[in-house]
């Protein structure tokens, strides 16, 4: 069981984040938010870490599929995508909605075919940046 698709890019972070927003956006997904991770250990804790974002992304065709063939998945909503800096790399990584929805899935196909659609066009998008 996978949990994330990772790809690493040749980008600093802000750059990451943009060009993962703009691809996500060609596979029909908004960020509908964005937590600085570095700047919210820093400012509460007084920590030091490496830049760290979390986009939370949606498809609201898809959202709303799942959400009608299940209500309890808004739990797992929105996807989150990483973007941070890890040994002086940048790694971009997505969830795996089908691992995710698998939980709340059940027997019920129409989920597990949404989810499967989902996790495709994240991983198209975060493949596309690579």
């Amino acid at each position: 069981m996978q949990i994330a698709h990772t790809v690493e890019v040749d980008l600093d972070h802000q750059q990451a984040i943009d060009a993962v927003t703009a691809a996500l956006a060609e596979q029909g997904f908004g960020v509908l938010t964005t937590i600085d991770i570095k700047a919210t250990l820093a400012a509460k804790l007084g920590e030091q870490i490496d830049d760290y974002t979390i986009l939370g992304a949606c498809n609201p065709r898809l959202a709303h599929a799942a959400l009608s063939a299940s209500p309890e998945v808004g739990l797992l909503l929105p996807c989150n995508v990483t973007v941070r800096r890890a040994e002086g790399r940048t790694l971009i990584q997505a969830v795996d909605p089908g691992t995710l929805l698998g939980i709340a899935a059940g027997d019920q196909a129409e989920l597990a075919d949404t989810a499967a659609d989902a996790g495709k066009r994240l991983r198209t998008a975060l493949d596309s940046l690579a």
